[in-house]
């Protein structure tokens, strides 16, 4: 196996080389490392740094690249698991060449967790974290971190695969990857208050083809009752961009949309709580500019975005919106500051370049588009 070095953060390890002309670079090799999720593994060595779990379980780790960061840059106790052995050749080999306290196993992954528990579980699958949440959510003492990379289903696009995995409906909204996110979020809720555990987000956001949650682990019947009460549904009008949230409850209540007069459609259960700690971002800022990082300006604007996001359930897509009232899509920096002056906390989102997280209703926002082309595109 033609392998090479390679250096992530402050840590080198050896990978095997891939077939850069395939459509799927990652997938050519023979034992998988996805270089597009640098950021992803950058934002969780950052986390772990300043919440420092007592251990960490890199459940499927293929290189073992995660495990290892963790190891080296966190400082923390690592256990590094594959089911694949020249996956696990490979991480045995970077291990003892970096050193520090990894240990190295070969197992199928829900087995693992059924036999042993860790202060830190991490899941990152190819595709859905579903078949592997009900095992983590009882072995992870303390902190349960998820990816998930199947976007499609969670975001409504693969409709039914959508409700099948994760026993919720996904709609195709424009705010389709807060969407997805929270239903991920949902998920690992409901997997954790079956066992009297609640869950409260550190860190969670959605990039490109995936998405991520960082959360507490709450061992007591109050947490899960709590966490509970944060599952609901996004009521979506059909017909207009209208939505509204209920909380607290597996079932949603019939409502009607108050522009159009037609029943919204549920869209859900999601996790209808916080996305994050925003004390933790604020420390991760911190300890940010004395790390080394190959995405630190990335990781410096998500931090930036997570930090100032008000915390509501969705976003509106601006552009949507004035394409739907047939007008010109104002000045992002204008509209925000418009409906900021009116009262309403708005900022930019990760979610989408041309969103805005509000906490001003609709008819709100298409006055001051509407207002705004007006002022500024008078003949």
């Amino acid at each position: 196996m033609e392998c090479r070095e390679i250096t992530e953060g402050s840590t080198t390890f050896t990978a095997p080389v891939q077939d850069e002309t395939t459509q799927f670079p990652p997938g050519s090799a023979p034992v998988f490392y996805n270089t597009k999720m640098e950021f992803n593994r950058d934002m969780t060595v950052l986390l772990t740094k300043v919440v420092q779990p007592e251990d960490y379980l890199d459940a499927m780790a293929a290189t073992g690249v995660r495990g290892l960061r963790i190891a080296n840059e966190a400082k923390i106790p690592v256990t590094i698991n594959d089911r694949d052995e020249q996956a696990v050749k490979i991480i045995k080999y970077n291990a003892e060449k970096l050193g520090g306290d990894i240990s190295v196993t070969c197992d199928d992954a829900n087995r693992l967790m059924c036999t042993a528990r860790f202060d830190s579980i991490d899941l990152d699958p190819f595709g859905t974290p579903v078949p592997f949440l009900d095992a983590a959510s009882r072995a992870a003492k303390h902190y349960l971190f998820v990816t998930a990379t199947d976007t499609a289903p969670l975001c409504g696009a693969h409709f039914k695969a959508g409700c099948r995995r994760y026993f919720a409906t996904p709609r195709n909204t424009e705010y389709h990857a807060e969407v997805g996110l929270r239903m991920m979020m949902g998920t690992m809720a409901r997997e954790l208050v079956k066992y009297d555990r609640g869950m409260k987000p550190i860190l969670s956001f959605a990039k490109s083809h995936y998405f991520r949650s960082h959360v507490r682990v709450l061992g007591k019947v109050t947490a899960a009752d709590e966490t509970l009460a944060q599952i609901g549904f996004v009521m979506q009008c059909p017909k207009c961009l209208y939505r509204a949230e209920q909380k607290g409850g597996l079932f949603p209540k019939t409502h009607l949309c108050p522009h159009c007069g037609v029943e919204t459609v549920p869209v859900g259960p999601l996790w209808m709580g916080p996305l994050q700690e925003k004390e933790v971002l604020a420390e991760m800022q911190t300890a940010l500019a004395d790390m080394q990082f190959g995405t630190k300006r990335q990781m410096e604007k998500m931090l930036t975005f997570l930090l100032a996001e008000p915390e509501t359930c969705t976003y509106y897509d601006y552009h949507i919106i004035s394409r739907n009232m047939k007008v010109s899509p104002p000045n992002m920096e204008e509209l925000i500051a418009s409906l900021n002056e009116a009262g309403y906390y708005t900022t930019r989102t990760h979610f989408c370049d041309t969103g805005i997280k509000t906490t001003a209703p609709l008819p709100l926002i298409e006055e001051e588009i509407r207002l705004w082309n007006a002022k500024n595109l008078q003949m």
